[in-house]
């Protein structure tokens, strides 16, 4: 336990006993306020924070007085008895985000920032390849990403986009015309916000995008159930405002309708206009901030009867140093209070997708404003603020639509030399009479036709043939912990920094799956800063919320744990639909659906899929796989690799390259990194599918494919994949015509090749 946690051990622990009814209604408000899209301006879309916040006051009884003003900002007054001071508490309901700006030709969105600085250096490059919602004028959510680079197209290729500015961004929804895109009813000005939830760490922490701009709000809409009791002195105008990050002007209205006896504005810090000491800011657990221009001398006024409150009721508050809040626009900034004060909670990693709180410093802020109200110490029946816990049919009938296959199989978990749950996913979607074997290496595998070459029937048979998909996904695995609690963890993989770095992620143990952040290199938030290459011995961090390596280990991590990034899937505009790690789900459910379509009985056939492990860190499984075929005397004769073709068809890529069509059938992967495809072999493969009606496409890429590493014993590698924009990303994008395309040439090749 660190110092912070020891000082808040006995407090919270009473609050706790008095107050676990309470608690349950905190967490619920702070998830939803994190999940709430609340762009600066659009605070009052539907499903976003202002919603939040007028459906929790609405739900309170006996009801208090609410007015909405010109702004849009949200004024709460609650009466308690006659003779007290007017109190108002301000707390933000904006986040920074962006607005479409413009609708391409060819179906693309094109973005402009709020505010229109970047509010921090990586504010931009942290939403490339990251899943998001376009909010619609009619309140719909519509699902799309952010374009990002593949890693397999740049080796040698000039004047790349950095992704790190909004003029590289491009919202994909799976539209390709203007038109497509206004049908779906995205329009300019639509704000657009980033996929997220809140992330519960150990020792309670917590963690997501926004989380900085609505811990106010979340402690304000507490304070409201709390004192809807009536019993205080005088009144309370709880005041949820808007375009804090637009320069102060909901609070602004504020402070022109309502003239308050003293203020207490709730929310993030601002960074002094004149550098301080050089000292670190004060991590989570360090208690409640109190905004001070001169953190060197004692605090006056109104601030220091805040502090000193807080002393009598056991919370730690400290002054911090801080610049006056700022106002935009050509007046004056406006006339505070004379008893204001700013109170905030400390922030790790602030303004990115993962920046942090304290659950027991939102707990001291909640009793310290309702101590404040009430002019008494709260100990017992007080705020829940924070609560929150640590983390068969016939034989050839698929009961399973393709669609269904590919979703079940891209949302199970698998790194490289982890891939138990996806082969058990797999398994789960064969034919009851497929009975595959799992070898040695994880590799799961079945048989068609003849089993071994030596048998009677194996003259009667075609040659032998291969299809292989990987089962595997990218990700991290924990090489060590250290001293701090912090993993220490290296690449399964190679991808972009940027898509996972500075993200909320999933730590796999043998205990379960705990929520973690992956940690921000030194100088993330310099002008300087440049994404370190982590291949190799480069050791990236990830945070679990523990402080030491004792209470990490307690919570079941071990080295050779694995790690990865959240993943969901989501149907885009038609036939288009986006998952991190559709690289190589597609392979594996176009052998699921073949499968079946194959049946039980494939005569004068001799021909063996196999789900391979260990692709994306060296095609380890088909390699084993590819030595005890060789052994047995069973080397195939073509072995048909399927595995993504990384497509430049995508707004950053150099069309010259990999121009594989989203839509226009499968893939014939003719060259890439590991082998070219005898010609008269791909013309062949072309062939078959045009003779089948399946579309085909034929081309050049990147990367290297599994079915490589069975020539060196004589096979012949036909390799076969679907486009795919933005690899090895969380934006993965992908037409499910196209992956109907694949499982019908895999059918057909299994029968005529």
């Amino acid at each position: 336990m660190n110092a912070a946690t020891r000082r808040f051990a006995v407090p919270f622990a009473l609050l706790m006993l008095a107050a676990s009814a309470a608690a349950q209604s905190a967490r619920e408000s702070l998830q939803q306020l994190v999940a709430a899209p609340g762009v600066s301006g659009y605070e009052g879309v539907k499903g976003g924070p202002a919603e939040v916040v007028q459906e929790a006051i609405h739900s309170l009884q006996p009801a208090p007085a609410v007015t909405v003003d010109s702004m849009g900002d949200i004024l709460v007054t609650i009466e308690g008895s006659s003779g007290g001071p007017k109190r108002v508490l301000v707390a933000p309901m904006d986040e920074p985000g962006y607005v479409v700006s413009e609708i391409t030709a060819d179906g693309y969105l094109r973005l402009q920032r709020l505010p229109q600085q970047p509010p921090q250096f990586l504010f931009d490059a942290l939403h490339f390849a990251q899943q998001v919602w376009v909010v619609t004028r009619d309140g719909r959510r519509v699902p799309g990403v952010i374009a990002g680079l593949s890693v397999h197209l740049q080796p040698g290729r000039r004047d790349a986009p950095k992704m790190d500015h909004v003029d590289e961004m491009y919202v994909d929804i799976g539209t390709s015309s203007e038109a497509e895109a206004r049908r779906r009813g995205v329009d300019v000005l639509d704000p657009v916000m980033a996929d997220r939830r809140l992330y519960h760490l150990s020792n309670r922490l917590d963690a997501g995008t926004a989380v900085g701009d609505r811990y106010g709000t979340a402690a304000l809409l507490e304070l409201a159930r709390l004192l809807n009791d009536r019993k205080f002195s005088g009144s309370v105008t709880l005041a949820f405002v808007t375009q804090e990050w637009l320069g102060g002007r909901g609070l602004r209205r504020v402070l022109e309708e309502t003239n308050a006896d003293e203020m207490i504005y709730v929310g993030r810090l601002t960074a002094p206009r004149t550098p301080g000491t050089g000292a670190p800011p004060p991590p989570p657990g360090s208690g409640v901030l109190i905004a001070t221009s001169d953190a060197t001398k004692p605090l006056e006024g109104f601030p220091a009867e805040i502090q000193a409150l807080a002393h009598e009721i056991g919370v730690n508050a400290h002054a911090e140093p801080a610049g006056a809040l700022r106002f935009a626009g050509y007046l004056p900034a406006p006339k505070m209070p004379e008893k204001f004060v700013q109170l905030a909670l400390p922030l790790d990693w602030p303004v990115t997708p993962v920046e942090t709180i304290s659950g027991n410093d939102l707990v001291a802020l909640g009793r310290l404003l309702e101590s404040e109200v009430r002019g008494r110490a709260v100990l017992g029946g007080g705020s829940g603020l924070g609560a929150s816990s640590g983390g068969g049919e016939g034989a050839n009938h698929n009961p399973h639509p393709l669609e269904e296959v590919l979703k079940k199989l891209s949302v199970a978990y698998g790194a490289s030399g982890h891939e138990a749950a996806v082969r058990e996913a797999v398994l789960g979607l064969l034919p009851p009479w497929a009975k595959p074997e799992t070898d040695a290496s994880g590799n799961l595998i079945l048989h068609f036709g003849t089993q071994a070459s030596g048998s009677a029937e194996a003259g009667k048979t075609a040659p032998p043939i291969v299809f292989v998909a990987h089962l595997d996904e990218i990700g991290y695995e924990v090489k060590a912990i250290g001293d701090d609690g912090r993993l220490q963890v290296a690449e399964l993989g190679g991808g972009y920094a940027q898509y996972y770095i500075g993200h909320p992620a999933l730590v796999h143990t043998a205990k379960g799956t705990l929520d973690a952040v992956m940690e921000l290199p030194a100088g993330w938030d310099t002008a300087q800063f440049t994404w370190p290459n982590y291949r190799g011995a480069a050791l990236a961090r990830v945070d679990v919320g523990a402080r030491n390596r004792a209470e990490a280990e307690a919570l079941g991590i071990q080295a050779g744990d694995w790690i990865t990034i959240e993943k969901d899937y989501y149907a885009l505009d038609g036939t288009r639909a986006n998952a991190r790690s559709f690289d190589d789900r597609v392979g594996c459910t176009a052998l699921v659906a073949a499968t079946w379509a194959l049946g039980p009985s494939l005569a004068g056939r001799d021909v063996t899929f196999i789900w391979s492990t260990e692709e994306e860190v060296g095609l380890r499984g088909a390699a084993a796989a590819a030595e005890r075929m060789a052994a047995a005397g069973r080397t195939p004769q073509t072995v048909f690799a399927i595995d993504t073709f990384v497509s430049s068809d995508s707004p950053l890529e150099n069309p010259r390259f990999a121009h594989g069509l989203l839509g226009r059938g499968f893939v014939v992967r003719a060259v890439d990194n590991s082998n070219i495809v005898p010609r008269s072999l791909s013309d062949r493969v072309v062939a078959i599918g045009r003779q089948h009606h399946i579309p085909v496409q034929y081309g050049v890429t990147g990367g290297g494919n599994d079915g490589s590493v069975f020539t060196r014993f004589g096979s012949v590698d036909v390799a076969l994949g679907w486009p795919l924009r933005y690899s090895h990303s969380p934006a993965e994008v992908v037409d499910t015509r196209d992956v109907h395309a694949l499982a019908e040439i895999v059918e057909a090749l299994a029968k005529d090749w």
